[in-house]
């Protein structure tokens, strides 16, 4: 009987730890895939020989005539993957549907008023980000003339994610305000640089559709998609070190 007792409690300890490992392994994907995005544009757009560095666009990149698309292409794909995982251990973080969570770790023991919609967006993202590496543009540079329905594809679902990276800042910036000022560790302070960033990927990116067909818009839009994946990592290696001095797992 005893020795039953002590099989039920080490098998649950164990399921513990093993969720505990998974949920730190979907924060660490906050970090990884912005960092494997953006080294794959770097990569690709050094690649592409006569181009400015700068000048092709990342969805260009990932064209059949880019030189080694497949970098792009990969680079999409881990990216959107990542997001999703992320996104699913920033709305546990943030206190799930407003439960309370028992235990030790991030987000838990404590009430909250609830994760808010702002992870679910991010979450969405990442799918869009991986439909938006498979559904390739037809060629590297923007040239008149008629495309494919999945170049057309890959438009609209570039829009959608644009819009929703910047309404997944200034929510999570609005949920972040009302985090319980008497409990630690609060994200308060937070919400101002969230809610700027926000805002910058905004007018960077209402700048970049204002000159898209220019040599300048490849800039603007890498200004643009990197300030939210900067955002997401640094939300990210703080939760790490939440986690790292809460001992969890």
């Amino acid at each position: 009987m005893l020795e039953a007792a002590n099989l039920t409690s080490r098998l649950a300890e164990l399921a513990r730890r093993a969720r505990a490992s998974a949920a730190m392994l979907r924060i660490c994907a906050g970090i990884a895939g912005p960092a494997a995005f953006t080294g794959a544009w770097i990569v690709s757009s050094l690649r592409q020989a006569g181009y400015p560095a700068a000048e092709i666009q990342i969805s260009g990149l990932a064209a059949p005539d880019a030189r080694d698309p497949w970098i792009m292409v990969a680079g999409f794909v881990v990216l959107g993957g990542c997001t999703v995982a992320f996104g699913a251990a920033l709305h546990e973080a943030l206190g799930g549907r407003g439960s309370v969570g028992p235990g030790r770790g991030v987000g838990r023991g404590r009430r909250r008023g609830g994760a808010g919609l702002a992870p679910r967006l991010i979450q969405g993202a990442g799918l869009l980000t991986i439909a938006a590496g498979l559904l390739r543009r037809d060629r590297m540079l923007l040239t008149p003339g008629s495309v494919s329905w999945h170049n057309h594809a890959h438009d609209l679902v570039s829009a959608v994610i644009y819009v929703d990276l910047v309404a997944a800042q200034v929510l999570l910036a609005g949920r972040f305000g009302r985090d319980p000022a008497g409990l630690e560790p609060t994200w308060r302070s937070w919400r101002p640089w969230l809610l700027a960033s926000g805002l910058a990927t905004g007018a960077v990116l209402i700048a970049f559709v204002a000159v898209t067909p220019a040599a300048e818009a490849g800039v603007l839009q890498r200004v643009a998609v990197t300030i939210p994946l900067v955002a997401i990592a640094a939300i990210a290696v703080r939760l790490l070190r939440t986690a790292a001095r809460s001992g969890w797992p």
